[in-house]
Protein backbone atom coordinates (compact mmCIF):
# COMPACT_ATOMS: atom_id res chain seq x y z
CA UNK A 1 0.00 0.00 0.00
CA UNK A 2 1.11 3.51 -0.82
CA UNK A 3 -0.55 6.79 -1.62
CA UNK A 4 2.39 8.63 -3.20
CA UNK A 5 5.59 7.37 -4.87
CA UNK A 6 8.63 9.52 -5.57
CA UNK A 7 11.60 8.15 -7.52
CA UNK A 8 14.75 9.71 -8.91
CA UNK A 9 14.24 10.16 -12.64
CA UNK A 10 17.40 11.49 -14.24
CA UNK A 11 16.09 9.89 -17.42
CA UNK A 12 12.94 7.99 -18.33
CA UNK A 13 14.57 4.57 -18.05
CA UNK A 14 15.69 5.32 -14.47
CA UNK A 15 12.11 5.77 -13.31
CA UNK A 16 10.93 2.62 -15.10
CA UNK A 17 13.76 0.44 -13.81
CA UNK A 18 13.22 1.77 -10.28
CA UNK A 19 9.49 0.99 -10.34
CA UNK A 20 10.36 -2.54 -11.46
CA UNK A 21 13.06 -2.95 -8.79
CA UNK A 22 10.71 -1.74 -6.05
CA UNK A 23 8.19 -4.41 -7.08
CA UNK A 24 5.44 -2.14 -8.36
CA UNK A 25 5.60 -4.08 -11.63
CA UNK A 26 7.59 -6.99 -13.03
CA UNK A 27 10.97 -6.46 -14.75
CA UNK A 28 10.48 -5.33 -18.32
CA UNK A 29 6.93 -4.10 -17.69
CA UNK A 30 7.70 -0.57 -16.47
CA UNK A 31 6.61 1.09 -19.70
CA UNK A 32 3.29 -0.72 -19.79
CA UNK A 33 2.81 -0.05 -16.06
CA UNK A 34 2.94 3.73 -16.47
CA UNK A 35 1.00 3.90 -19.75
CA UNK A 36 -2.54 5.18 -20.00
CA UNK A 37 -1.90 8.23 -17.79
CA UNK A 38 -1.66 6.12 -14.60
CA UNK A 39 1.01 8.44 -13.20
CA UNK A 40 -0.53 11.70 -14.47
CA UNK A 41 -2.30 14.04 -12.04
CA UNK A 42 -5.48 12.28 -10.96
CA UNK A 43 -4.17 8.87 -12.08
CA UNK A 44 -4.33 5.77 -9.89
CA UNK A 45 -0.55 5.72 -9.25
CA UNK A 46 0.63 9.17 -8.06
CA UNK A 47 4.29 9.31 -9.11
CA UNK A 48 6.64 12.29 -8.75
CA UNK A 49 3.81 14.68 -8.04
CA UNK A 50 6.16 17.68 -8.25
CA UNK A 51 6.58 16.98 -11.97
CA UNK A 52 9.69 14.84 -11.68
CA UNK A 53 13.31 15.67 -12.31
CA UNK A 54 12.90 15.65 -16.08
CA UNK A 55 10.26 18.40 -16.11
CA UNK A 56 10.78 20.07 -12.72
CA UNK A 57 14.52 20.30 -12.21
CA UNK A 58 17.55 18.07 -12.29
CA UNK A 59 20.28 19.22 -9.92
CA UNK A 60 22.55 16.74 -8.19
CA UNK A 61 20.45 17.05 -5.03
CA UNK A 62 17.10 16.15 -6.59
CA UNK A 63 16.69 13.32 -4.07
CA UNK A 64 16.14 15.95 -1.37
CA UNK A 65 13.36 17.50 -3.44
CA UNK A 66 11.71 14.06 -3.57
CA UNK A 67 11.68 13.97 0.23
CA UNK A 68 10.36 17.52 0.49
CA UNK A 69 7.52 16.76 -1.94
CA UNK A 70 6.59 13.53 -0.13
CA UNK A 71 6.44 15.32 3.24
CA UNK A 72 4.35 18.12 1.74
CA UNK A 73 1.95 15.54 0.28
CA UNK A 74 1.60 13.84 3.66
CA UNK A 75 0.98 17.22 5.33
CA UNK A 76 -1.64 18.16 2.74
CA UNK A 77 0.36 21.19 1.56
CA UNK A 78 0.49 20.59 -2.22
CA UNK A 79 -2.44 22.65 -3.45
CA UNK A 80 -3.59 21.64 -6.94
CA UNK A 81 -1.23 18.65 -7.08
CA UNK A 82 -2.32 17.29 -3.68
CA UNK A 83 -3.10 13.57 -3.61
CA UNK A 84 -6.36 13.31 -1.69
CA UNK A 85 -5.97 11.47 1.61
CA UNK A 86 -2.23 10.83 1.24
CA UNK A 87 -1.02 9.01 4.37
CA UNK A 88 1.83 6.81 3.10
CA UNK A 89 4.69 7.70 0.75
CA UNK A 90 7.46 5.62 -0.81
CA UNK A 91 10.56 7.67 -1.72
CA UNK A 92 13.51 6.19 -3.61
CA UNK A 93 16.77 7.83 -4.61
CA UNK A 94 19.25 6.37 -7.08
CA UNK A 95 22.84 7.31 -7.81
CA UNK A 96 26.02 6.11 -9.40
CA UNK A 97 24.43 4.94 -12.67
CA UNK A 98 21.91 2.73 -10.82
CA UNK A 99 24.65 1.28 -8.61
CA UNK A 100 23.40 2.71 -5.31
CA UNK A 101 19.91 3.32 -4.02
CA UNK A 102 18.00 4.16 -0.86
CA UNK A 103 14.30 3.87 -0.06
CA UNK A 104 12.22 5.50 2.67
CA UNK A 105 8.63 4.78 3.65
CA UNK A 106 7.06 7.84 5.25
CA UNK A 107 3.74 7.99 7.06
CA UNK A 108 1.47 10.83 8.09
CA UNK A 109 0.39 9.22 11.36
Amino acid sequence: ERDVVAVYDACTCTALVTLEALGFCTPGEGGAFVSGQRTAPGGDFPLNTNGGGLSYTHPGMYGMFLLVEAVRQLRGECGERQVTGAKLACVNGTGGALSSTGTLILGAD
